[in-house]
């Protein structure tokens, strides 16, 4: 039987199907986000969705609610309200010698909840309002999901996440009586009345609604937990997918480090485009079922190793969820937090919760903070890191809720996953480190609504760190999170985003690391002006190109299997090195989307390029590589040419695939203009042409020889960006890694300034864009006013430097216009989106 046609006839006879006039409940479809105080955040929003984003081809699962009233009945037919009254004074007393007062007050109501009987009206209306939804999707006693939802929950300033208690597999009236006591019960829950009293909510002002919505078969597939946003960066443009193997809790738990997928919104809209810009493997240790044990409704089992090392969802579904969550985000006008579920029969997608995002989108976008570590040394272990910020303190090992008692103020929180009730010590916390768990786990969400710093999913902090140990944690190195062994030093600045100058000269950004792009998405800039592809190559990458090309032509055992290692999901090698190459890019690219980002090729020197996985098998040696095989040279001789090709298969799913086209391609170290035809010609047949698809192609100029020709180059490239570094060296004649020389290398020198003149006024004679790339304007406020005098278009400089040398160039150019001595160009206006 097509089960699609089940639901449709299921979805038909809905209206025969459900019973009328209810008092304490009401169907889904009937609710909207109007009535939070009804039935909670979670079951009004469920309504929302039904009723207006259900014709989008949106699938929620049907089901009912029961409400306040219903709550507010049970209290009082079971004479608790004094009862709770009294107990909630408690709280204010002193310290009990065996529990906290919280633990005592918490077990206490729980008990007498557990103990209580549910009003005659509502246990006839939920065996009623069950059997109906049995009747609907033609199941006899159908398995339910029962879920708490408070009348103050998913408010934009407190989710109150995983406050309460959920049921999953509910099948029968009996069962479902059950969870719905235990539900009232859980507004009692330890963290629900430690949260209510962080956020100032009145215990006895707060109801609870009952959600049983029908259970989507994730136990034969995959769901998880998905944001409209950047969770850790607030990046806008971006949907964040976390998924696996089983039912949803172990996601939203942290049990397991899952898969993530990132998602770029705005190409979203061409469905020519698959916008995935990264993908990331979970190991997804076990997942949660059906129990098949009577008495148990779910039970964790291990995931089979193909599993683990597969992903949970293919390409098409992770984008019609990416498509669902902006659909959703545009429908409430707010970053969204929703949990999504793939049903293994149907293989349909669904969406069964959906709450407003609550930590980034209340932050200010008028000020950054920017954390540095001052030193270090190698880190003892890594993880997913949470909350971009830096923290230190000693060691804290918990295992238990026994334990809790023994965690001090300050301490890390070191375990193997967090649990809800252990509200008392994430307030205590100086960061938190867990064995498990993804980006939406619970430790990760608890961290960033207390704003403190959290690595997630190290597999073995627990093993590797020790009581008392003194540790720093450090999340502000990029997606990676650090734990150092010791004190570090590590500074804080705050920088106000507000009433900033737009200077004619264009001030861009310098990017290196996928990983830290999204972090800096808030500056001031008018794109990236260099983004260089060797840090995603030797970071993320690790295996030399040609080593994947001809992989079975290596001989040595254990570097094949360390190739294996890292290219397990690839039967083709080198997919992977264009996949993580183009999703690098990407990343880079999408984080200034639209303005232009110039991304140059690889410009490895062959020790470096040695230094890679296989390296070594095809790298000659050379006694002065920074003079030798590297740059465009590489591009056209037949030992580097197809892993060249490579990159351009890279360069070109990014832009073409992932819809970005504000990449531009830039070519490094290309000596000569016969070299620039080889080059371009090679790019062409690879699909990099210039001028298709609005393709503009830069050229460093770096060398003596690209300045003295630059007409002729001008006539082959759409721009130049300086390498003052090169430039110097090739100029001056002086190795710039010798520290015997240092004293004399000075990008200020007369012969280098001369050459960058001479270079800007033939750019400007030809047409051609010219900026610079590098740290000297940034050091030297000198250099900076003779590149803004000289005419430069655009200066790229590291994120770091650019706020304070924006107001630098602000106020030369302020002036330079008082003296009338500024040209007038703009680097920017003629360049398209």
């Amino acid at each position: 039987m097509d089960p699609k046609a089940t639901e449709r006839r299921a979805q038909q006879k809905q209206e025969s199907a459900k019973p009328r006039d209810f008092q304490y409940i009401r169907w889904f479809e009937t609710l909207g986000r109007q009535d939070v105080p009804l039935v909670g955040g979670k079951n009004a929003s469920l309504g929302e969705m039904i009723q207006n984003l259900g014709g989008m081809g949106i699938r929620i699962p049907g089901g009912f609610a029961t409400t306040a009233d219903a709550y507010r009945a049970f209290v009082q037919q079971n004479q608790l309200a004094a009862f709770l009254q009294e107990q909630l004074k408690v709280l204010k007393a002193e310290k009990s010698p065996r529990k906290s007062p919280l633990e005592e007050v918490g077990q206490a109501i729980r008990t007498r909840f557990l103990a209580s009987t549910l009003p005659p009206t509502l246990v006839k209306e939920l065996r009623e309002a069950y059997r109906a939804l049995s009747q609907r999707y033609q199941q006899p006693n159908v398995d339910v999901a029962v879920r708490s939802s408070a009348t103050a929950e998913d408010l934009p300033e407190a989710s109150f996440a995983g406050q309460q208690e959920s049921y999953l597999n509910i099948s029968g009236e009996d069962a479902l009586l059950e969870a719905c006591r235990q539900c009232f019960a859980s507004l009692f829950t330890d963290r629900a009345i430690a949260y209510r009293e962080k956020h100032g909510f009145e215990h006895d002002q707060v109801a609870l609604s009952v959600g049983v919505q029908k259970m989507v078969r994730a136990d034969e597939a995959g769901a998880g937990v998905m944001f409209s946003i950047d969770t850790e960066t607030g990046f806008p443009n971006a949907v964040l997918i976390n998924a696996g193997w089983g039912l949803g809790d172990s996601v939203v738990q942290g049990t397991i480090t899952p898969d993530e997928y990132t998602v770029f919104k705005p190409t979203l809209k061409d469905t020519s485009c698959i916008p995935i810009l990264e993908k990331l493997l979970g190991s997804k240790s076990h997942k949660t079922v059906y129990a098949e044990t009577a008495g148990q409704h779910t039970q964790s089992v291990p995931t089979r190793p193909e599993e683990q090392t597969s992903f949970v969802l293919q390409d098409t579904e992770i984008l019609q969820l990416a498509r669902w969550a902006v659909a959703i985000e545009a429908h409430y006008g707010c970053p969204m937090d929703m949990e999504w579920a793939k049903d293994g029969s149907t293989q349909e997608l669904f969406i069964v919760q959906a709450r407003p995002e609550t930590v980034q989108s209340q932050k200010s976008l008028t000020t950054l903070k920017t954390y540095t570590l001052d030193t270090h040394d190698s880190a003892l272990l890594s993880g997913v890191g949470i909350g971009e910020s830096i923290a230190t303190g000693p060691v804290r090992i918990i295992h238990n809720k026994e334990e809790i008692n023994h965690f001090q103020p300050g301490d890390v929180l070191v375990t193997e996953m967090t649990e809800p009730d252990w509200v008392p010590i994430f307030k205590k916390a100086a960061a938190i480190v867990t064995d498990t768990g993804g980006r939406t786990s619970h430790a990760a969400i608890v961290s960033r609504e207390y704003g403190i710093p959290a690595i997630v999913g190290t597999q073995n902090a627990t093993k590797l760190l020790k009581n008392n140990q003194i540790v720093t944690v450090s999340c502000a190195e990029g997606d990676q999170g650090l734990v150092y062994d010791g004190e570090i030093p590590f500074s804080v600045e705050e920088s106000d985003l507000q009433d900033l100058p737009t200077p004619r000269t264009a001030v861009m950004v310098n990017i290196a690391s996928p990983a830290m792009a999204f972090h800096w998405w808030r500056l001031p800039v008018q794109g990236i002006g260099l983004a260089r592809i060797e840090f995603i190559i030797s970071n993320t990458i690790q295996v030399h190109p040609m080593a994947l090309l001809r992989y079975h032509e290596l001989t040595d055992p254990r570097l094949k299997e360390e190739i294996d290692t890292l290219t397990h999901a690839y039967l083709e090698k080198p997919q992977y090195f264009v996949d993580l190459l183009a999703q690098g890019i990407g990343k880079i690219a999408a984080s200034q989307w639209p303005k232009p980002v110039i991304v140059r090729t690889s410009d490895f020197k062959t020790n470096e390029y040695a230094s890679l996985l296989g390296g070594e098998w095809f790298e000659p040696q050379e006694s002065n590589p920074m003079l030798g095989f590297r740059g465009t040279s590489r591009y056209y001789d037949k030992r580097y040419q197809a892993a060249f090709a490579l990159e351009c298969q890279a360069l070109l799913k990014a832009r073409q695939v992932m819809g970005l086209h504000n990449i531009i391609v830039m070519l490094p170290f290309c000596r000569t203009v016969s070299e620039a035809d080889q080059v371009l010609a090679i790019m062409a047949e690879y699909g990099l042409k210039r001028g298709a698809e609005g393709l503009e192609i830069y050229v460093m100029a770096e060398l003596p020889s690209n300045i003295l020709l630059a007409e002729a180059f001008a006539q082959r490239f759409d721009g130049f960006s300086i390498g003052s570094n090169d430039l110097t060296q090739l100029t001056l004649g002086i190795d710039r890694d010798s520290p015997l020389l240092a004293p004399l290398f000075n990008e200020a020198d007369p012969a280098v300034q001369k050459l960058i003149t001479m270079l800007i006024d033939t750019a400007h004679q030809t047409g051609t864009k010219v900026g610079l790339c590098g740290q000297a304007p940034s050091d030297n406020p000198a250099f900076a006013e003779f590149l803004v005098k000289a005419g430069i278009d655009a200066i790229s400089l590291n994120p770091d430097r650019v706020l304070p040398t924006l107001l630098q160039i602000a106020e030369i150019e302020e002036r330079l216009r008082t003296e009338n001595k500024r040209p007038e160009n703009n680097y920017m206006e003629d360049t398209p989106p």
